[in-house]
């Protein structure tokens, strides 16, 4: 017999002491790793941080922290951090610098910035990044007097954020959420696994284990949509289309929730019938200007107007009035004897025609026709055969009682998957009305509000436009457009923003347009800027499109005066990113452990549907770098420029203490502050109450969170409820306890159009006219992207293959859970998940192309080609390519090594997207982006497969057109 095998011994090891406590201390704070905003614990020794958990007490994730948010702690102590004011001392992109003390970098900021404000405010272009303390910055350049600001939401989700805005007061993702609690069926649509990550995955975890259905419609099976009970696998651009698809077929099976229509939308409001008139399109209004609906009288059912037995069916009447039956379709003749339209009308004419059904939209959308079909049935069971009654008593705006509230449990989530292409807007805009057809906003099981909102459709705050007397803007520079009045254009109609927003060419750009403002100032167009001011907003590399041809426009200089075309940057940032080496003088922030910061309901408020909530960051650690928090520096320079909201009336500083005694003293209208928590001298006030010296300290006793929640009554139909509105007015979050009607037919749209006609006192240049009356629909409607589509042509109906014959393919990103921005993909303990990406392609489209796995390949755009390695992916739609956001890094940012995979491995799509549109019109050259608001169209990219010569040999490259040196640093 053979010797039988010896026993293993056991490896031995140090003995652990599992009892060991992690630090000597602890402190809360609020995370910072992506747009969550989780509170979190930071575990210190010695005054260091150790170990960063979830808060269990925190109201957004109750003690739940992701990968993002523990490896915080490798954020903190990053390589990247900057760490002294650099001072540029040789050309531009070259990363040549002296260290600078504080003081030097504020007199020359002074100095530019002083000469700026007294010769004209609008050459400064002052934009800021992701989260990014807005209810500062925002207020800052409202000071400063320029209406160049914007922040991250122009290149980010704008379009989804105004849909919501213009049309329920509210939005999906900050300003709304699934009923996590009792929704039975719910539709994610284009999100992917980054906003909102922990509270998503809470709320899904509740909906699996109680057996509620997840429909994910996205054109990559990743995340979320890897969990969920149905991936419908669309091609990227085209979900307004389904949408619309779903309406056709829930009016053609008369599935539609007309009580909810008539009590809380427009959908019964008369539209005035005269074409070429001024009128056309507009609300049927009284001598008040009430809008008018027409009214069954007696028992009729009929909807066909005129009169029975010799009484009359219907009456005009006041639509806000109580208890009356409002009809929905039909002709009626108003007393001036034009005739009129219910809205409702207008929106079913629209989607029963035939270019929204099943059989029409599904070889454009990759949807089978049946597959349309059935989901319309299983949203329409749900929602009226499984409908929800909650014993609670409450009642609406009108004083009428209800002895329930009735719920349709069907809810839907959107994100960046629709907003980032050229429809958005209306493609947000027709999910909206899916909901409202199926009576499913904010009731028991549907899409809920979240405090402060709802607002009124639109909100109140248009931009400021003017200057007063001591050289401050009228309004903050972002706001909501109501009327073409309202437009930031000068008295021919041209852009009087760096960016063109809130103009004829992207009139509701209610964020801003921060990825155009560098091509614009590099091309005078429409005039120079002397200073641009960029607060961690990577620029220079993954928050730019066309980024090759961008980095060349940053170190470009006239020929004619041989000085940069862009004179001064200033870029403040955290870290050593790819924008740093462009910026003529750098302030280095602190860390988000380091800092002060304000989770404001004034910006991006952190509520949940049943209570309204803020935060705030706080130091938990000292900065070991000469560094400041950016919020303190921008204070400190605009107390030594003067600016009026910064000085007491004796002229000294109103805040010397900095960004932390700015959030507890300011106030933006009496008794109204950043904080809502313990407000009022004594702290006994919540929402409106005057300064209270002692609120960070309460903040920070509560583990740095408020939480206010909403009485019982008052948690549903948020729109008219009389007990919301009346707690929400209490807090300062309305001003007026009136309804808030729901918009299915958008009568600010319809002015815009009737001023591209030539009606009213503010009028678009001839050449924006036809462009402006195609897309302010009062009603959505689906068309292609704009790189496909040719100018203003109709486009439901158009085959799949139209524009499409040269770059046949659809590109996209994903954010993956463990990154979110780029700042986290620089992460020592992130990048251990993923140091580099490779472009994912469907096996048939692989093979389509003779492309076998893990070949590298060039992908190709009008704009260039970039050489990337192929991954075959079957959770990927046919005809789609794909890839993580952000992991491609430029050689010598992020303190990275040369060989550093993100350096010769990761790429970035952005250099084959181009930031403007190869359509003129007259002498304009619009922005890639929606024409509605402005938003940065990334996903509309088309693209094409190139068979590479030798497909073994690794290696990423750069080619764009036209091919300049700087344009292939990348394979360097």
């Amino acid at each position: 017999m053979g010797e039988s095998p010896s026993t293993p011994m056991p490896v031995p090891h140090t003995p652990l002491n599992l009892n060991q406590p992690t630090g000597d201390e602890v402190k809360t704070t609020t995370c910072y790793m992506c747009a969550c905003r989780c509170g979190i614990r930071a575990h210190l020794k010695e005054g260091r941080v150790r170990y960063i958990d979830g808060n269990p007490h925190h109201p957004v994730n109750r003690g739940v922290i992701c990968a993002k948010g523990s490896a915080g702690i490798m954020q903190h102590y990053s390589p990247a951090r900057l760490r002294k004011p650099l001072l540029r001392v040789g050309e531009r992109g070259e990363r040549k610098f002296r260290e600078i003390e504080w003081s030097e970098a504020l007199e020359l900021a002074t100095s530019w910035l002083g000469d700026i404000r007294r010769r004209n405010p609008d050459e400064l272009a002052f934009f800021t990044g992701r989260d990014q303390s807005q209810a500062l910055t925002g207020w800052w350049a409202q000071q400063f007097g320029t209406v160049n600001y914007a922040a991250h939401g122009g290149f980010c989700s704008v379009n989804m954020a105004a849909a919501g805005m213009y049309t329920l007061g509210g939005s999906f993702w900050e300003f709304g959420e699934p009923d996590w609690e009792l929704t039975k069926y719910l539709m994610l649509w284009g999100v992917a696994e980054d906003h909102d990550s922990n509270p998503i995955k809470l709320g899904l975890g509740k909906l699996k284990a109680r057996g509620a259905k997840i429909v994910a419609i996205n054109p990559v099976r990743s995340g979320y949509g890897a969990i969920a009970d149905e991936w419908v696998a669309i091609n990227p651009g085209t979900d307004g289309l389904l949408a619309g698809a779903l309406i056709h077929e829930l009016l053609h099976g008369d599935r539609v929730d007309l009580d909810y229509l008539v009590r809380y939308t427009n959908a019964h409001y008369l539209v005035i019938q005269d074409p070429g008139g001024a009128g056309d399109g507009l609300f049927a209004r009284d001598a008040h200007g009430q809008a008018l609906c027409a009214a069954r009288v007696g028992e009729a059912k009929e909807d066909t107007p005129g009169e029975a037995d010799g009484a009359p069916r219907w009456r005009i009447e006041r639509a806000d009035a109580a208890d009356i039956s409002p009809l929905i379709a039909g002709q009626y003749p108003l007393s001036d004897g034009r005739i009129a339209v219910p809205a409702f009308q207008l929106f079913a004419e629209r989607f029963l025609s035939d270019d929204y059904a099943p059989d029409t939209v599904a070889g454009r959308c990759g949807v089978e026709a049946d597959t349309i079909r059935r989901l319309a049935r299983e949203l329409a069971e749900v929602a009226f055969e499984q409908s929800i009654a909650l014993p609670q008593r409450w009642t609406d705006a009108h004083g009428r009682e209800h002895a329930q509230m009735t719920g349709r449990p069907v809810a839907m989530h959107a994100m960046r998957g629709i907003s980032a292409h050229a429809n958005g807007f209306h493609t947000c805009r027709t999910l909206h009305l899916l909901q409202m057809v199926l009576g499913a906003i904010d009731t028991p099981g549907s899409f809920r509000y979240q405090p402060p909102y709802p607002k009124p459709v639109p909100p109140a705050n248009r931009p400021g436009k003017t200057r007063k007397e001591n050289g401050t803007l009228d309004a903050g520079p972002l706001g909501y457009v109501h009327a073409p009045e309202d437009l930031l254009v000068d008295a021919d109609g041209r852009p009087r923003r760096i960016d063109k927003a809130f103009s004829w060419e992207h009139p509701l750009a209610a964020h801003g347009m921060l990825q155009n403002v560098i091509a614009n100032a590099w091309a005078g167009d429409p005039y120079r800027i002397d200073t641009l001011f960029l607060f961690m907003a990577n620029m220079g590399w993954n928050s730019a499109m066309n980024t090759s041809q961008t980095r060349h426009m940053l170190a470009d200089r006239d020929p004619t005066t041989g000085q940069y075309r862009i004179p001064h940057i200033i870029y403040a940032d955290a870290y050593d990113s790819e924008t740093v080496a462009f910026a003529d003088l750098v302030l280095p922030d602190t860390t988000y452990l380091e800092r002060y910061d304000c989770i404001s309901l004034l910006d991006r408020p952190i509520s949940d549907a049943d209570s309204a909530s803020d935060a705030i960051r706080r130091p938990v650690t000292r900065p070991d770098r000469d560094v400041r928090p950016f919020q303190d520096v921008l204070i400190e320079l605009g107390t030594r420029l003067g600016l009026p909201g910064l000085l007491d009336s004796d002229g000294t500083a109103r805040y010397p203490r900095g960004y932390a005694q700015y959030i507890v003293e300011h106030e933006r209208a009496p008794g109204i502050g950043l904080l809502a928590g313990w407000r009022g001298g004594d702290g006994s006030k919540a929402g409106i109450g005057g300064p209270n010296p002692d609120q960070l300290e309460r903040y920070i006793e509560h583990g740095c969170h408020w939480q206010h929640e909403i009485p019982a009554a008052a948690r549903y139909y948020k729109m008219a409820n009389r007990d919301y509105l009346a707690w929400a007015k209490s807090l300062g979050f309305v001003g007026s306890t009136d309804a808030i009607v729901l918009e299915l037919y958008s009568e600010t749209l319809q002015r815009f159009r009737l001023a591209a006609q030539g009606h009213g006192s503010t009028l678009p240049p001839s050449e924006h006219r036809e462009r402006v009356a195609r897309y302010f629909d009062p009603l959505p409607f689906w068309y292609a992207s704009l790189v496909q589509e040719p100018p203003f042509a109709p486009a439901a109906a158009e085959s799949p293959a139209q524009g499409d014959a040269a770059y046949p393919l659809s590109a996209i990103t994903q954010r993956p859970m463990f990154m979110y921005h780029a700042w986290g993909s620089q992460n020592r303990w992130l990048r251990q998940i993923a140091a580099r990406n490779v472009l994912y392609v469907h096996p048939s489209t692989a093979a389509a192309n003779g492309v076998a796995d893990e070949d590298w390949i060039w992908l190709a755009s009008k704009r260039g080609r970039i050489r990337v390695q192929a991954k075959l992916h079957a959770a990927t739609a046919p005809g789609t390519v794909w890839t993580w956001n952000a992991i491609g890094k430029r050689k010598g940012a992020w303190k990275l090594a040369a060989d550093a995979p993100e350096n010769h491995d990761g790429f970035l799509l952005n250099h084959l997207i181009g930031e403007s549109l190869d359509t003129v019109a007259g002498e304009t050259k619009y922005a890639n982006a929606d024409p509605v608001t402005g938003q940065a169209a990334w996903f509309d990219l088309r693209v094409r497969i190139e068979r590479d010569l030798e497909p073994s040999q690794p290696g990423h490259r750069v080619d764009t057109l036209p091919a300049r040196d700087e344009a292939r640093e990348e394979s360097e």
